[in-house]
């Protein structure tokens, strides 16, 4: 199933259609709605549904969004990390007013996505289901490399920078709080891409998209036409 949605749909071509019609969202839900229709109007015989209840091992869990057609299905769970912004979008004036506020702690926005992940890895336990872990962001801290530091932060592990990777277990303050403890059955490297321009400060928007493939694994690398066209 590699890099489709629903089994049929490129990530790219669904990335590049909802940036056309939505540079910019109001909220996460507004992003899983938008993603949604996205899907319909590339292909409308995509089956799409919200918050689905889903049982595992663990317990019961409720996805953000299955997508599904003949051909398969994708888990998906989103992330809309904020920076403060606002401005107009759309055609003719006034546009649509966006006030973005500000999300707050990156070092929660990187658990919260890892933990998604790992979710995506109990979840996609069937042949015809892979998993795609989404965030959305113009906070620029979490695709940046952070800078040495003499003591390494709590959630050192959790780092998504650009050309970083996840894999293995993931230690939360080197394990001294093991309730954020994931291990992760698939290695993920991380490969920013563009997303939005917009006038402001913060006004850049990126995404980030890991596939987790059925049985939780991970694909292959980004072939490197797609690398070569990647944001530094």
């Amino acid at each position: 199933m590699d890099d489709l949605v629903a089994g049929r749909l490129p990530r790219p071509a669904v990335m590049a259609e909802l940036a056309r019609t939505r540079p910019v969202f109001h909220s996460e839900a507004d992003l899983q709605h938008a993603f949604a229709r996205t899907l319909w109007e590339l292909d409308r015989e995509v089956q799409c549904r919200l918050e689905v209840r889903q049982t595992t091992s663990d317990g019961v869990e409720h996805l953000d969004l299955l997508c599904a057609t003949a051909e398969g299905r994708t888990a998906v769970e989103f992330k809309y990390v904020k920076s403060a912004w606002s401005g107009a979008v759309g055609a003719g004036p006034p546009g649509e007013q966006y006030a973005l506020k500000a999300h707050g702690a990156p070092d929660l926005a990187r658990r919260d996505f890892v933990f998604d992940v790992a979710r995506l890895e109990r979840f996609c336990d069937r042949p015809d289901q892979n998993g795609l872990a989404l965030m959305v962001t113009n906070t620029s801290a979490l695709w940046r490399e952070p800078k040495p530091s003499a003591k390494l932060p709590r959630d050192h592990a959790f780092r998504l920078h650009e050309g970083g990777e996840l894999a293995g277990e993931l230690l939360w303050g080197g394990g001294d709080y093991p309730p954020n403890t994931r291990v992760l059955r698939g290695t993920y490297p991380l490969r920013w891409q563009p997303y939005s321009i917009r006038p402001g400060a913060a006004g850049e928007f990126r995404y980030l998209a890991l596939f987790v493939e059925p049985g939780g694994t991970a694909p292959a690398e980004p072939d490197a036409s797609e690398a070569d066209g990647r944001p530094a």
